[in-house]
């Protein structure tokens, strides 16, 4: 009788699980994975390289483009590696601001990875609710950038313009009524921080609906208990960082161990995982809505109280205001020269790091003294942990390995950066 081989299969790159433009190569025993080797570089943007040839604001928004579910963290560690070149003090406001819209950020990625992971192993429904709750954090983001993805908010030396006195309100139309309207615009009525406190109200019973729906479900549990099990050790050794660090027991969070902004004055907890697979993970994450809405409440009430100035008044960095600048000659050159030219940054070189949904994402700058980076180096969280999928996806089925890459939250624009 014949010998059976192990044979080989790709999937993806166009695979929808795929979460991108993965090409993962399995070696197949059956449908038993004996190998899982991940081929990357079918995204490649060369963000790095970008980054040389442009001044230190115009690479601003690349940064947006890199995790695309996570548009506002990638912004942040950019500006805080060039505010420690600089030695730039960032005002209060500034700072709750940032840590403000880094949790928005934290849920808008958070609520995209539940409801593709649900999709992936099979539960249709989770996609919408989440959705559902993502629309009006889009709002939050459009209302103080003008997009609804790529922000380009944040700015070194603080954010790009304050917070607005008022939020755009739903218009009569064919398919509204004025009841559903009057509903629709409740919470429009006030300011920017009145909607945004709307939400974290309403926010905890939407978690609650999520968990409804997957946390004691039979199927779920069965496709995600056991799987993808990552010792803490290991975890470590791999480089893991973030829910897949904390999943597998290690309370490790940069907002608690190397706190930046304000997040010292945060109330908050860092859950961890205990067995340390793809249901502790989920547990984690989930955990983190509701921990991140907290944080989100408590800068919404500071805010309110606290009025100030949201970006630092060194115009060599940050642009005059716009009467200023029409009404002063030297705040025009100023605002020609920054525009023009750029910011020169200091000779020397720094590294930030934020704790991004992923994890630790760090953003490494060697600067000549020019008005653009002499090398600009990227530390994407997903990167070390798409290296473990062969670790974690041994033994385990084809099916499984959808799971896998599921827990990973993996997003391709800052592995293929």
């Amino acid at each position: 009788m014949a010998e059976i081989k192990n044979y080989t299969l790709n999937f993806g790159p166009q695979h929808p699980a795929a979460h991108g433009v993965l090409r993962l190569v399995l070696e197949l025993d059956g449908e038993v994975i004996q190998r899982a080797d991940p081929h990357i570089g079918l995204l490649h943007r060369a963000t790095e390289k970008l980054a040389e040839t442009k001044t230190y604001i115009q690479s601003l928004p690349y940064m947006d483009r890199l995790d695309y579910m996570s548009m506002m963290c990638n912004e942040h560690a950019y500006c805080l590696a060039i505010e420690k070149l600089m030695g730039i003090e960032v005002p209060l406001r500034a700072q709750y601001i940032r840590v403000m819209y880094s949790e928005i950020t934290r849920l808008l990625n958070h609520l995209l990875w539940l409801g593709a992971h649900g999709l992936d192993c099979g539960a249709m429904n989770i996609l919408i609710y989440c959705f559902r709750e993502r629309e009006d954090l889009f709002d939050m983001y459009e209302a103080v950038s003008g997009a609804r993805m790529h922000a380009a908010y944040f700015r070194p030396g603080g954010v790009y313009r304050d917070l607005p006195a008022s939020m755009p309100q739903y218009k009569a139309s064919k398919v509204r009524n004025e009841r559903s309207l009057k509903q629709l615009n409740d919470a429009r009525s006030g300011t920017l921080l009145d909607f945004i406190e709307d939400f974290t109200k309403r926010f905890p019973g939407y978690v609650d609906e999520y968990e409804t729906l997957l946390t004691d479900n039979r199927i779920w549990k069965q496709r995600t208990v056991g799987i993808g099990v990552v010792t803490p050790e290991r975890a470590l050794n791999l480089g893991f960082a973030g829910p897949m660090l904390r999943g597998s027991g290690i309370a490790w969070d940069l907002r608690k161990t190397q706190p930046y902004e304000v997040y010292d004055r945060m109330d908050f907890d860092i859950p961890i995982g205990r067995t340390g697979d793809c249901y502790d993970r989920y547990l984690v994450r989930v955990q983190e809505l509701r921990e991140s809405n907290r944080i989100i409440g408590q800068c919404v009430q500071w805010l309110k109280a606290n009025p100030g100035p949201v970006i630092t008044d060194n115009h060599k960095v940050a642009p005059p205001s716009r009467e200023a600048m029409k009404a002063n000659m030297e705040e025009l050159i100023h605002h020609f020269k920054l525009f023009s030219e750029g910011m020169r940054v200091p000779e020397g070189e720094a590294y930030a790091a934020v704790e991004h949904p992923k994890g630790e994402f760090g953003v490494y700058i060697v600067s000549d003294g020019a008005n653009k980076p002499y090398r600009l180096k990227l530390r994407p969280p997903g990167f070390a942990h798409l290296a473990a999928l062969d670790e974690m996806g041994k033994g385990h089925m084809i099916a499984d390995a959808v799971a896998i890459i599921g827990t990973m939250d993996i997003v391709f624009g800052d592995i293929d950066r």
